[in-house]
């Protein structure tokens, strides 16, 4: 079915084979030199290590080029259609890289992949917290340009909330949403609903990035119901990370009855061996989910996406028809969305 996604990051989005490719074109060391020995390492032995290496690997605005066509190949290869794209420039602006030029070549495969293959992607640039407020000022310059080119929409803000508080990044936020970016924020992961409580009343968040820990907040679920502010959701992620021991015991489900909205996402798919259908059938064979509920979910990630208005009418419109029209085909009883 059609999809759209909301919560990935491209520097996790990195395929082992792109890594060597980009890894030996710029001279680094990895901890092993080819793709058999790369697929193991990346089957989550340390995700922060995983994650530089992938980041210490893009040298060149090119090698940007390199990762978002298999990227966009990638999305192509799923049927998303709509991407919302996390990343944390701040960390290869540290690294004396060329931000404005990387920009430049952003532009040009994102523009390239939506007039080739019809998959739009959008940037959401990643202040992160763990590293204070140095790179905040470049992130948000670099999302403000981004929004101009329109291949941006959102300043975002990641990083260990459970160490690093959100409440030093509220003037940045607040200027993001005069210069017309949306916000959103990484809480509720590995901190529990004190760090939502944050993302919400210090950065403005119209969406949480994972957010799962509010289920330990009946208040907390309330004012989420009520104000229909959207969570990320990133099974997988959250089973890797150690936030569930099983699929069975994630909130995912119980955040749903609570009548909470939640999009379905992967976070970092090469990183924790997953894709976003992958990710659609893991919650229908655990928690019961019909079709119709598959399709719902998808369409929600759609009108919680930070699209204009007119734009998100129209692409919502086509995934119904696309998915009636599918339903057709392949299901004996009729769609209900």
């Amino acid at each position: 079915m059609p999809k759209a996604e909301l919560h990935i990051h491209l520097e996790g989005a990195m395929r082992p084979a792109t890594l060597l490719e980009l890894a030996r074109r710029n001279r680094v060391d990895l901890p092993a030199g080819d793709i058999a020995g790369l697929r193991d390492w990346f089957r989550f032995r340390d995700f922060v290590q995983i994650y530089l290496a992938c980041s210490a690997a893009l040298k060149r605005p090119e090698d940007f080029q390199v990762l978002l066509g298999d990227f966009a190949a990638d999305q192509e290869r799923h049927n998303i259609r709509y991407t919302e794209l996390h990343f944390t420039v701040g960390t290869h602006w540290l690294n004396g890289l060329p931000i404005d030029e990387i920009l430049d070549a952003m532009t040009e495969s994102i523009l390239a992949a939506e007039r080739e293959r019809g998959i739009v992607i959008r940037m959401i640039p990643d202040i992160v917290r763990d590293v204070g407020d140095r790179t905040a000022d470049p992130t948000l310059d670099w999302a403000t340009e981004a929004l101009a080119r329109g291949i941006g929409v959102a300043l975002g803000l990641t990083g260990r909330e459970a160490v690093w508080p959100s409440e030093p990044f509220a003037e940045h936020f607040e200027e993001a949403a005069r210069r017309g970016l949306h916000c959103t924020a990484h809480a509720g992961e590995h901190a529990g609903p004190g760090s939502v409580y944050a993302a919400l009343d210090a950065c403005r968040a119209e969406r949480i990035g994972h957010g799962v820990r509010a289920i330990e907040d009946p208040a907390l679920i309330g004012r989420l119901r009520d104000a229909r502010t959207p969570l990320e959701v990133c099974p997988t992620s959250n089973l890797c990370l150690g936030l569930a021991p099983e699929l069975a015991a994630h909130p995912f489900d119980r955040l749903r009855r609570a009548g909470l909205e939640l999009s379905v996402n992967t976070d970092d798919p090469a990183l924790f061996d997953t894709d976003l259908p992958t990710e659609y059938l893991r919650l229908a064979e655990t928690f019961g989910y019909s079709a119709s509920d598959l399709a719902g979910l998808a369409l929600a990630a759609v009108r919680h996406s930070f699209l204009p208005t007119d734009d998100k009418r129209q692409l919502e419109s086509s995934f119904r028809a696309e998915m009636l029209e599918l339903a057709g085909r392949h299901l004996d009883a009729p769609l209900e969305i």
